[in-house]
């Protein structure tokens, strides 16, 4: 026993050695790292936006899990923000050291509205510069991008997805049952079908036709702006998408829908030329845009400051983690910029498919509260659906882009069990209480008659309020918002003909909005959120991130695991306090 203890005590003094050496390295890489020189821009540099991002609104720290698994797995979740985005291109635009933009890789995920915006300052930037966009094959989500590019140009092994949108949910009704996980739901609105995936096999009649007429309204814009940078009609776009779908690079260049076919070489070779250099030229002068987006250009300073604030993510209860909007982490960023005289305006950025009642109201309530003492102005991104529209619906004036999903008024509870799981492993449950309603949330037992009662009450009371709000701050007869609502969602273009927003544009419009409203207008500086790099957390996503790029889309393998991915994460934000969502009814998975 003595040489067992002398062993033990032993090995943990090796182990905290081990620790220390291991902390003090640690601390001479962040110290190294810290004192890097900063990146400069090369004179004559091709601007490389490489599209193997996510677009996001508003940069985060990764969650230390994620971050180490980053730097384990050298996988990455790095992703571009798209204010950041926009400005450096139009800054690189009048900067004499860029000589064009260079466009490559496949997007991981962004939103129509947020592709509508990036791909209004490409065409920007191409006014005054030239756009090389080259792809071993284009998906229709950065073909929207490239479409309008100076020279678009396909690998001769490329192929060009021309093939419509398509929406493939996934649902667990009948697995659930299978493995005795009951699900009782409360909702309103008919076409309130978030809750579909966990008790039906299959769409209903009423979530198929609002997916249907989304889908139709995101294509049309999509074939709209696509003919015109190409030359064509929508209709001639619809005719290749029913005829043949996919396209082989000579079947693009033969349609106009490609300049070139060319390997990667000779597209390095157009871009050394680009910059100045020739062929035989080892490199070229170039710089990534998000290492450009990282260089400040001239800040401006004085004026009235307005504030620009994101809602991104599932609305939760609590704080919140980086990827989510936490009720009481927003609710109280707003009451700071509130209370803050020198900010003149507030933008809030809503890109947000709705969660937790309880948090959206938290949240409006501040909304509503800033509005008495300076504007709030709404812009909304890829989605300010549900408790996203919620959070929206009392700005002094809201933007949406076409393609903006957003609407979704209605609400639901989503109450499982695990009782026939749990008993088929013999495991049981027994109870004592004071009343028939004592414990209504309970998990070890299908709710009762008389509790799914009084919990569809409650659901009926939040969308009433939900109604009475929409139609207060819109100022719309609530008959009318009845009609329009009942969970049902809605591109930005329609919502715009039925009073839900105000009008169409983006981030920027908003912001000069602000301005206007603030009587500040070609005198203010905007204030964005803005964070302190974690050294540590830089660390791990540096070393992550060091996978070489790949210029092939996702497989389907990669597809559904992070479809499985997704689902699991949008579960774990079921965190309202009385289980009551004002949530999308549905998750828009674009293929």
């Amino acid at each position: 026993m003595k040489d067992f203890f002398k062993s033990f005590f032993a090995t943990l003094l090796a182990l905290a050695v081990a620790g220390g050496v291991a902390f003090v390295l640690l601390i001479g890489v962040v110290a190294a790292v810290g004192s890097s020189g900063k990146p400069t821009v090369p004179s004559k540099a091709v601007l490389v936006f490489d599209l193997d991002t996510s677009l996001v609104d508003a940069d985060r720290d990764a969650e230390p899990g994620e971050a180490l698994s980053e730097a384990i797995g050298g996988g990455s979740t790095h992703a571009q923000v798209l204010p950041a985005a926009i400005e450096a291109l139009d800054r690189a635009a009048a900067d004499p050291r860029i000589t064009g933009l260079f466009l490559t890789g496949s997007l991981r995920a962004a939103g129509p509205a947020q592709l509508r915006e990036l791909r209004e300052a490409i065409q920007r930037f191409k006014a005054k510069k030239p756009v090389l966009a080259y792809n071993l094959g284009w998906s229709k989500r950065d073909y929207y991008l490239a479409a309008g590019a100076t020279t678009v140009i396909i690998n001769p092994f490329g192929e060009m997805e021309l093939n419509g949108l398509a929406s493939e949910p996934m649902f667990y009704g009948e697995a659930f049952k299978k493995y005795g996980v009951e699900v009782q739901v409360t909702r309103v609105g008919k076409f309130k079908s978030a809750v579909e995936p966990f008790i039906l096999d299959r769409m209903s009649d009423a979530n198929r036709e609002q997916i249907q007429k989304l889908l139709d309204d995101l294509w049309s814009d999509w074939k709209e702006t696509v003919a015109a940078d190409r030359k064509k009609t929508p209709g001639e776009l619809q005719t290749i998408a029913d005829e043949q779908g996919l396209l082989e690079a000579n079947e693009a260049k033969r349609l106009g829908l490609v300049d070139r076919i060319a390997p990667y070489d000779e597209v390095l070779d157009e871009l050394k030329k680009l910059a100045g250099k020739q062929p035989k030229d080892k490199d070229f002068p170039q710089i990534t845009l998000a290492t450009y987006a990282g260089i400040p250009g001239e800040a401006k300073t004085g004026g009235a400051r307005i504030a620009v604030v994101v809602a991104e993510g599932e609305i939760v209860d609590g704080e919140g983690k980086g990827n989510q909007v936490g009720g009481e982490r927003l609710s109280r960023e707003l009451r700071r910029l509130r209370m803050d005289d020198r900010i003149k305006a507030v933008v809030l950025r809503v890109n947000s498919p709705g969660g937790s009642a309880s948090a959206s109201e938290l949240i409006q309530r501040e909304v509503v509260v800033t509005r008495k003492t300076k504007p709030v102005v709404i812009s909304m991104g890829h989605l300010a659906a549900s408790g996203g529209y919620w959070i929206s619906t009392y700005g002094d004036r809201i933007f949406a882009e076409p393609t903006t999903i957003t609407g979704s008024i209605g609400v639901f509870g989503l109450l499982p069990n695990v009782k026939k799981l749990a008993n088929e492993h013999g495991i049981t449950w027994d109870s004592v209480q004071t009343a028939k309603l004592a414990n209504p949330m309970s998990m070890a037992r299908p709710k009762n008659e008389l509790e799914l009662k009084r919990i569809q009450a409650l659901v009926d009371h939040i969308y009433d309020q939900f109604i009475t709000k929409v139609a207060d701050s819109r100022k719309l007869k609530k008959e009318a918002v009845q009609e329009i609502a009942q969970g049902r969602v809605w591109s930005g273009r329609e919502a715009l003909k039925l009073g839900l927003v105000d009008e169409i544009g983006g981030l920027s419009d908003a912001v000069k909005h602000a301005a206007k409203l603030a009587k500040a207008e070609g005198d203010y500086t905007v204030q964005g959120p803005e964070r302190e790099p974690d050294a540590f957390k830089e660390i791990l996503k540096s070393i992550g991130q060091s996978k070489p790029r790949k210029l092939a889309k996702p497989g389907p393998v990669d597809v559904l695991t992070e479809s499985l991915k997704g689902q699991f994460e949008r579960l774990s934000a079921l965190n309202d306090p009385h289980g009551t969502y004002a949530r999308m009814p549905f998750d828009l998975d674009l293929r």
